[in-house]
């Protein structure tokens, strides 16, 4: 139980104490009435004790009495309380009034009904339990229940059980509640005071003797009387009041009367003088036994207009009232619904001021601290000289019929109980003697006098006597089968062998079991029973026996007094965790079953109270269920009390988790949750308050800033850039990051600035949100709120607006900041409703007019129909993870994307893409156009592209102009994209080539020119895009055309552009802005081109050729699917690029002028190609390409102008850039470490002799395709490149797929450098060409005594490489196989058969040779074996070269 301000023994001491009866005379009132007093009340204050008491018990033993109470109370003779034992309804009112003005701290109930934080008021120091955790909970109880210092936890049990046992009506079962002493009280002012005395006395006489009054109650008929004389000392005769007190003395002897001299001041005067008021904390307290005039308005607790104080009298009553305390309301057509909840609102009354006396009215004002003192000397007199001798002998005279009774038997003792008194008088029938009503002992019967005897040892604290009378008195009663005599005998038996000093024998706690049981069935006394439940429920409690306490208790609950089913559940809770090991949960299920009774008992601050301390303890364990009825009830309750603040806050927390109820009874919390609601907002006129629904994901909150891009115009297709209905990659992020970085680097000169941030258009939780983010104004920012409903009952919202507050900037005075409510346009409808368990996307806009800060704080909105509030939005930021402090700790650093900083105008661009293709073919050219707008009211400049892909498109080069394509997209139907010339009349396909010099930069190719290029970094992958003043001002577009290639890989591509641009005036917060495009381009498979270059053996016939030449064999084949639609193709025209070699002329031209594949068909040609002049190629032009363009049929491609020259820089990177470094580094060592070459300079081995097989050379393939769309044919054209790098090496158009590769080992020590690499036998077999020049045949008369033919024969050496070489020529046959010498036949070599020769870098020797035949036939002269070595190389070996293929001679025999 809880915690009570008295111990059990004083508690149970005070609850039965000697009644004192009062009667007044008129004057005697009047007099005492000055002091707003009646005279029992007068002395109610004094009735305690403070000195002990003595007297003698049967034995003769002095015992001493020890802080002893008695009651006075005024004579009252109207009967209170029905015989039955059921309480009435002035009793029931009385208590509910001694409940209901006992309320615990208002902060505490204020207080209670906050989310996470409780205050469980288990005493009035308001504990904090801010958990629900056991430990915690035990911690804090153990700390409460070894406390010495505490204080009452429910006063208002308390008051209710001081009250309850106050008001006990007497009963003939028992004696304590009855008079034994009566105070005659006459005033000195009366003109005879004896006279009145004997009036008094005779009438109490009359009451107490003539039968007609069944109450009061008197103990014994000699009732005690003791006269008091009453002095006024502010007005009577002080020595008139001495006489009649001396004649009284004479009279009623010296202690059975006495003088009481009181109010010896004025009112008047004690108004200016402060004495303590001691009968205020008694008054409150009405007793049945005093006149007392009930409020008869409906107390606070009591809505509706009904003054029922108990759910027992109660005929109508809400839901909230005859439901189970665990139910939750129906939805409708209750009387606890929403309606009933309306009618609660208007019939609620203010509560009273007052119940009873007036609470302002002050007592005693004529009473000094010396009337106070005469007060309690009167007490103390009247006690220890009248009451306490009279109780004494009154004791000794029942002691002694007691003895005399010992020694007799049972038989003898009935027949003196005959004699007595002629025995009991029984009034029904012997098979209803066990109800107590059918057996009555008359007052002279023998075990009445035990009895009385007993109350009277154990009211002036004889207890071991009044033990052995009560147990005797219950052997008698049982005997008797006086079932409610013998439960009284056992209650009292009971209290008594508990408060024996030095507990001789323990408390037997089945008498008192037996006793409530006795009381409750079987003598219908519920009354009776709940004092001893009240009692013994204390001394359980006192032997911390909470357990049997809480049965005991939770027993005595039952429907006919709620008020008291509610007291004694909460008590019952708080033995559950007052246990050794506490029982939490049992505590706030009885704490909820006490609350539904209270509620029921009209008891609603107490029942609110209840629900809040069992909340805490379900609140947090996933019983949600259990947490929405206790929450559901604290609102209701809370907004009956006029607490609706509370009543919002419990209601939020129903409609904010997620619910496990039924949409039917979620719908029935929501629609009581809007009403009390908008009752809260209606009342006060303040801020708009928060709103619990929907549910809004403040992380996942999206800003965009910037533009509403047009959609697509007829065949204009916008650019993509960025939009709230694109999804957030980091991947892709990271991308647009690095083709910003590269783009404002070209445009700063190659360097990045140290304040660059990269633009963000649309910010979300996984963006970098640490800075504030710059919005332009006049142009939109979009706000996205992501909202989810967690009932399963649509919200409808409506009228949505962002909450924001705006500071200007750049002004001289400072400007307020106030909350506002901005012009916020929901771009969705006006009304949103919200799908139950579903998440809503609302989008909201702000249009900033002005420069300066803006703070979006929240939102604004109806919910329902005419409840408007709103929700902040609050995103935490990024936990902070870098310094120890951060790590060790949990810290956020800053989100501000709703807080961005409004900037000045800046440029706006949009880009229209006009007949841009979706699906292309590898390599397949496809010009388009793009149209550049700016739709601001600032000027554009610096226009630039960045793109993944930039091998994918140009704009052309400006420094050569292509008159020939088309200039607007009207004129392109099947017109070429590239520049065409026809060939001249009568020309031959494959004929010699035409030749032309370009650069790389006039293509924007070079470093440090114009982008453009290939590679990703440095600049080099940036197009500056041709405007026509280099600007583009307000309202102004231009429209460029884009040549497209399709990607040589098929499959779906996507490639990103990223449009820069900056604003011509300088110095704003933004820098530059960007625009993102992101296409998808399906390619599909169209050619593949295989390539090789092999060296050419023959003597030069051409001029051109004289500088060395070599054959090029290109093996196209159609690898296109059916499915594309395409007939076949054309190889139209092979082109070549490089700085070295070029296509000369076709050796094998096609018939039929064209070549011709169709599907899975393959051709092959060959080309000769020579070295470029070096006439051609001046000093200073070192780096121009030669582009030379051999057409397959009618038309001549010039491949040195846009698109093909763009495409062809961007598709092919130099070879230098190719080769790897690690040759570049061994280059350089091993020249450092190894020989000179001529001239001095520093030669690689490897270096030079990977030049003589090197080859710089590009073939390009232009195609023609023929395609049949919608019955019309069309004409796709296209260009592959294969690049020759290696002779005899095969190159082909499409990438090798790389082998996946496999895992290697982490390797933590640093690698060793790779050892030095030597050429290979095979490429230092390719140092020298030879080439033998003879005639094919040759005759001879050999039958003419010519028996020797001999034939010249000129050997050429051509030293391929850059450096000087030793050639060593060797004759002689060395080959000893059959075949050879088959072949041989029997020749010879005249002259010299070694030579030994240097050649210089790239030199032609010719070695004059003479071969001598025998006899005819065919001889094979290749014969001579040819090895080389660099010069200056002596630890090296001559290598064989490689010889030509065989050379064969015919002699002929002329004779």
């Amino acid at each position: 139980m809880a915690q009570c301000v008295q111990s059990v023994q004083e508690f149970i001491q005070d609850s039965f104490v000697p009644m004192v009866a009062v009667l007044c005379s008129e004057d005697a009132e009047k007099l005492t009435r000055k002091n707003n007093l009646n005279f029992s009340e007068l002395l109610r204050p004094f009735c305690r004790l403070t000195s002990e008491g003595h007297m003698r018990d049967p034995n003769n033993q002095v015992q001493v009495v020890k802080n002893l109470r008695i009651s006075v109370n005024n004579v009252v003779t109207r009967p209170s309380v029905p015989a039955s034992g059921v309480p009435g309804h002035a009793h029931r009112r009385l208590l509910s009034e001694v409940v209901l003005t006992c309320q615990p701290a208002e902060g505490g109930v204020a207080n209670v009904i906050t989310a996470g934080d409780y205050d469980l008021n288990i005493s009035d120091r308001s504990l904090k339990a801010s958990v629900p955790w056991y430990s915690d909970w035990r911690d804090t109880l153990t700390e409460l229940s070894t406390s010495k210092h505490y204080t009452a936890t429910t006063p208002w049990f308390e008051a209710y059980r001081e009250s309850f046992l106050q008001s006990m009506p007497a009963s003939d079962h028992e004696f304590l509640n009855h008079y034994l002493a009566c105070l005659l009280v006459v005033s000195s002012s009366e003109a005879v005071p004896v006279e009145k005395f004997l009036k008094l006395s005779q009438e109490q006489h009359r009451i107490q003797h003539s039968g007609e009054y069944t109450n009061p109650k008197w103990f014994i008929p000699n009732t005690l009387k003791y006269y008091v004389l009453l002095h006024d000392m502010s007005q009577g005769d002080e020595q008139r009041a001495d006489s009649v007190y001396e004649d009284m003395k004479q009279r009623y002897g010296a202690q059975g009367c006495y003088l009481l001299k009181v109010n010896s001041r004025t009112a008047a005067a004690g108004a200016d003088e402060q004495i303590p008021d001691p009968w205020s904390q008694y008054l409150h307290k009405n007793s049945l036994q005093t006149p007392v005039v009930v409020n008869n308005t409906a107390v606070e607790n009591n809505v509706g207009g009904t003054s029922e104080v108990d759910g027992h009298d109660s005929e109508e009553k809400g839901d909230l009232d005859n439901t189970h305390p665990l139910q939750l309301d129906t939805p409708s057509d209750t009387p606890g619904s929403l309606d009933a909840l309306r009618a609660v609102a208007v019939e609620t009354k203010p509560p009273p001021i007052a119940t009873g006396v007036a609470a302002a009215t002050s007592h005693g004002a004529c009473l000094t601290l010396n009337d106070h003192d005469r007060i309690r000397l009167f007490i103390q007199e009247f006690t220890f000289r009248g009451l306490l001798p009279h109780i004494e002998k009154n004791i000794r005279q029942l002691n002694d019929q007691l003895v005399s009774r010992k020694g007799l038997s049972r038989s003898l003792f009935s027949a003196t109980k005959k004699w007595f008194g002629g025995g009991k008088v029984p009034e029904k029938s012997i098979a209803e003697l066990k109800n107590t009503s059918g057996l009555l002992y008359p007052p002279e019967a023998p075990e009445l006098q035990i009895r009385k005897m007993a109350d009277l040892c154990f009211l002036v604290q004889l207890y071991d006597l009044a033990y052995s009378c009560y147990h005797t008195a219950k052997k008698d009663f049982l005997s008797d089968q006086a079932m409610l005599y013998a439960a009284g005998a056992l209650e009292m038996a009971a209290v008594s062998a508990f408060l024996q000093v030095g507990a001789p024998r323990p408390y037997p706690a089945h008498y008192m079991d037996t006793a409530i049981q006795t009381y409750r069935d079987v003598s219908k006394n519920m009354i009776l029973a709940e004092r001893c439940a009240l009692l013994s429920a204390e001394v359980l409690k006192s032997q911390a026996k909470y357990s049997d306490a809480a049965t005991l208790l939770i027993k005595m609950t039952s429907e006919d007094s709620d008020l008291r089913s509610a007291l004694l559940l909460e008590q019952a809770a708080h033995c559950f965790i007052n246990m050794r090991n506490p029982m939490v949960r049992k505590f706030a299920f009885h704490m909820i079953l006490a609350g539904h009774r209270f509620s029921k008992a009209g008891q609603k601050r107490h029942a609110l109270r209840c629900y809040c301390q069992a909340m805490q303890v379900y609140k947090g364990k996933g019983w949600s269920l259990a947490e929405d009825h206790i929450n559901f009830t604290i609102g209701r309750q809370s907004f009956t009390l006029r607490q609706p603040e509370n009543a919002v806050t419990a209601f939020r927390h129903i409609l904010t988790n997620d619910s496990q109820q039924t949409s039917t009874q979620q719908g029935a919390f929501l629609r009581e949750y809007l009403y009390v609601y908008k009752n809260v907002t209606g009342a006060c006129e303040v801020a708009l308050p928060q709103l619990p629904l929907p549910c809004i994901n403040s992380s996942a909150t999206r800003v965009y800033f910037g533009h509403e891009r047009r959609l697509a115009e007829g065949e204009k297709q916008a650019a993509t850039h960025v939009s709230l209905d694109q999804e957030f990659d980091r991947d892709l992020a990271a991308m647009w990051q690095d083709l910003e970085e590269q783009v404002v680097a070209a445009a700063k000169r190659g360097v990045v600035p140290a304040t660059f941030q990269p633009t963000q258009c649309c910010l979300n939780s996984q963006t970098d949100n640490l800075r504030f983010p710059l919005a332009v104004v006049e142009e939109p920012i979009i706000v996205e709120v992501v909202f989810r409903n967690p009932l399963k009952v649509p919200l409808v919202l409506s009228d949505l607006s962002l909450l924001w507050k705006f500071t200007l900037k750049d002004f001289n005075r400072p400007q307020p900041q106030e909350d506002s409510v901005g012009d916020a346009v929901a771009i969705s409808n006006e009304k949103e409703a919200s799908v139950p368990r579903v998440r809503v996307c609302a989008r909201l806009k702000l249009l900033p007019h002005q420069t300066g800060q803006l703070n979006i704080l929240g939102l604004v909105y109806n919910l329902g129909t005419s409840v408007r509030g709103r929700q902040d939005l609050e995103i935490q930021g990024p936990r902070l993870n870098q310094t120890k402090e951060e790590k060790t700790s949990v810290s956020h650093g800053p989100d501000r994307r709703l807080d961005p900083t409004i900037t000045p105008p800046m440029p706006l661009l949009e880009v229209f893409f006009l007949q841009f293709p979706t699906a292309l073919l590898c390599g397949e050219i496809r010009k388009a156009y793009v149209e550049f707008c700016n739709v601001s009211r600032v000027t554009l400049c610096g226009l630039r592209v960045a793109s993944t892909h930039p091998d994918f498109f140009t704009f052309g080069s400006s420094s050569l102009a292509t008159p020939l394509t088309p200039l607007s997209p009207t004129s392109f139907e099947n017109c070429s994209a590239y520049k065409t010339l026809a060939t001249p009349p009568g020309a031959t396909p494959g004929s010699v080539a035409a030749v032309t010099l370009v650069s790389e930069g006039d293509f924007g190719s070079g470093i440090g020119l114009r982008g453009g290029g290939v590679s990703g970094t440095g600049g080099k992958g940036i197009t500056e895009i041709p405007l026509g003043e280099g600007t583009l001002k307000p309202g102004e577009s231009t429209q460029l055309p884009l040549w497209l290639r399709g990607p040589d890989q098929e499959g779906v591509h996507e490639i990103h552009f990223l449009f820069y641009y900056e604003s011509a005036e300088q110095g704003g917060k933004i820098s530059h802005r960007v625009l993102r495009h992101t296409v998808f381009i399906c390619a599909s498979r169209s050619l593949s081109v295989r390539a090789t270059a092999c060296r050419s053996n023959t003597l030069p016939e051409e001029e051109e050729e004289r500088n060395g030449s070599m054959l090029v064999f290109v093996d196209v084949e159609n690898i296109n699917s059916s499915e594309a639609g395409v007939r076949e193709f054309h190889i139209a025209q092979v082109s070549s690029s490089s700085k070295q070699w070029r296509l000369h002329k076709c050796i094998n031209p096609a018939e039929d002028k064209d070549c011709k594949l169709t599907s899975r068909e393959r051709g092959k040609l060959c080309f000769r190609a020579t070295r470029c002049k070096p006439l051609q190629v001046p000093l200073k032009a070192v780096e121009k390409y030669t582009f030379a363009d051999l057409s397959l049929g009618n038309e001549l491609i010039i491949t040195s102008t846009t698109p093909c020259a763009d495409f062809f820089f961007r598709r092919c990177q130099p070879l230098e850039s190719l080769r790897p470094p690690v040759a570049m580094e061994t280059q350089g060592r091993h020249s450092r470490s190894q020989g000179v070459g001529h001239g001095g300079g520093a030669k690689d081995i490897a270096g030079v002799v990977r030049k003589c097989n090197e080859v710089d050379l590009d073939i390009i393939i232009l195609w023609k395709a023929f395609v049949v769309e919608d019955n019309k044919q069309v004409i796709l054209e296209g260009q592959l490149h294969v690049a020759l790098q290696t002779i005899d090496k095969e190159a082909c158009s499409l990438t090798q797929k790389e082998e996946a590769q496999e895992m290697v080992l982490l390797k933590f020590k640093p690698e060793l450098p790779p050892p030095m690499t030597r050429p290979s036998m095979e490429q230092l077999s390719h140092l020298i060409k030879t080439n033998l020049q003879y005639p094919e045949s040759y005759s001879h008369p050999f039958n003419q005594k010519r028996y020797l033919c001999m034939v010249p024969v000129t050997l050429t050496l051509s030293n391929c490489s850059l450096a000087q070489v030793d050639v060593i020529i060797d004759l002689r046959h060395k080959t000893t196989s059959p075949e050879s010498l088959e072949v041989h036949g029997s020749f010879t070599w005249l002259g010299q058969t070694q030579f030994k020769l240097q050649l210089g870098a790239q030199e032609v020797m010719r070695v004059q040779l003479q071969a001598c035949f025998l006899h005819a036939g065919v001889y094979n002269l290749g014969t001579p074996r040819v090895f080389a070595k660099l010069a200056d190389q002596g630890a090296m070996c001559e290598t064989s070269q490689q010889t030509a293929t065989p050379a064969l001679i015919i002699i002929i025999n002329s004779t």
